[in-house]
């Protein structure tokens, strides 16, 4: 059975852990460095990118999680962990784990009073998928090697670059887990690409 981390410093842990174990997969909750060596996978949850970062450095987790994506090992980010993957950040000098190959837009979709939930049409899912918007980032530049997933009004919400997959919106609040079980597919048939596998509402 694979085990999935999921990064638990902010953000709906409890969320992402149900939608690990809906695709028959073991969710392991993830506080120190020590726990990552036995993921074939991880996930860094929505919460606030500033306030992540900090999290991240008080538990001395940056540089594991660096080695950790650097290795080659799956990661993926949802809303503020997408800009935790993000090579560059809008507005901001550095980037935090800077493994993925495009420039992020924080909050490009408003504020929490902006939340919204649209319909989405995603490469490789049949069928619309229901999106949460909160505070949520867009990625406004994709380097060659990142393949666009998703766009919503013409901006890109979902991308893959290698083992990395990056979402601005939050899956793990709908109970459709079929963005998670991608995922799942990537990290088990890695010379999988997205657009060749459809997937059924669970």
């Amino acid at each position: 059975m694979m085990k999935i981390g999921v990064l638990a410093l902010q953000g709906a842990v409890r969320e992402h852990v149900a939608a690990i174990q809906a695709g028959g997969a073991e969710a392991v909750v993830v506080k120190k460095a020590a726990q990552l060596e036995e993921l074939d996978g991880l996930v860094l949850p929505g919460g606030e990118s500033t306030a992540m970062r900090r999290l991240i450095d008080c538990a001395d987790l940056l540089e594991p999680l660096r080695a950790f994506a650097d290795a080659g090992k799956p990661v993926f980010g949802t809303c503020a962990g997408l800009v935790l993957l993000a090579k560059e950040i809008e507005g901001q000098e550095a980037a935090h784990l800077g493994v993925m190959d495009i420039t992020v837009a924080r909050n490009s979709f408003g504020r929490q009073v902006d939340s919204f939930e649209a319909d989405l049409d995603i490469e490789g899912i049949d069928e619309p998928f229901p999106a949460v918007f909160i505070r949520a980032p867009h990625i406004v530049r994709a380097g060659a090697d990142v393949e666009v997933l998703c766009e919503y009004q013409g901006r890109i919400v979902l991308a893959k670059s290698g083992p990395f997959l990056g979402c601005s919106f939050h899956p793990e609040l709908t109970g459709d887990h079929r963005l998670m079980q991608l995922f799942l597919d990537m990290i088990e048939n890695r010379e999988l690409l997205p657009t060749e596998a459809h997937y059924s509402k669970i």
